[in-house]
């Protein structure tokens, strides 16, 4: 839960396909390194599936279903969460605006330079001319709203986050529960060892990013956390 500087309250969500995402892909690549044209590839992770295969038909099948399923547990959590709000507030009217939902790790078919394509965006967000957009830092930075530009150097994308500067075991040693609860001062949130990993620190500096895609970008919203749900 956030505010933003007009201390308007924002609820930022963030979930996925529930690792069902990951259990389809590891075993679409399984059957890929298994094809004759992809034997010899100097690192199997080069492995690929051919356009109109039956292999690729079943993996974009596979793909789809996955990413409609994260959808839809994210609109149904976002469901659930809006309701426990107005509950909270008894018979005083609460309203929400349009939601923003924004996929990130994921394909989708789009035309670049004219040519059909499948886009495959890791670790970033679709940021065409207008797109509404989530840019999020870390458990207790800021996190920021933002209208794509359409910029056709990116693909029409943006970052998704901050994006990590140290991994989490590397984070896990070098950090403790007290280190977590001065960064974190002024959010509630969890304060312990199971997040230790999810410390401020341990990502890169979130204005920075957002400076670094100003011709990606525009900013609608900086948004400061004042409670942090992980799970």
């Amino acid at each position: 839960m956030c505010l933003d500087t007009e201390d308007h309250v924002w609820i930022l969500l963030h979930s996925g396909s529930r690792n069902i995402g990951k259990e389809l892909a590891e075993r679409h690549m399984a059957v890929a390194r298994g094809l004759a044209h992809n034997q010899g590839l100097p690192d199997r992770d080069l492995a690929v599936f051919l356009a109109g295969t039956p292999e690729m038909t079943a993996y974009r099948r596979d793909l789809t279903w996955a990413q409609e399923y994260a959808a839809r547990n994210r609109a149904t959590m976002l469901a659930l969460v809006c309701q426990a709000v107005r509950d909270e507030f008894g018979p005083r009217p609460v309203r929400f605006d349009e939601p923003i939902s924004c996929h990130h790790n994921y394909v989708a078919e789009e035309e670049i330079d004219g040519v059909p394509m499948l886009v495959t965006r890791k670790g970033a967000v679709r940021a065409g001319a207008g797109d509404l957009a989530l840019i999020p830092g870390s458990m207790g930075t800021r996190s920021y709203v933002v209208r794509g530009k359409g910029n056709p150097d990116s693909f029409c994308s943006a970052s998704h986050g901050a994006g990590r500067r140290m991994s989490r075991s590397a984070a896990k040693r070098q950090f403790t529960v007290a280190d977590l609860v001065a960064q974190t001062e002024g959010v509630e949130s969890r304060k312990d060892a199971g997040v230790v990993d999810e410390i401020p620190a341990a990502y890169k500096d979130i204005d920075e990013v957002i400076a670094a895609q100003a011709d990606l970008v525009d900013i609608v919203a900086t948004l400061r956390q004042v409670l942090c749900v992980k799970g």
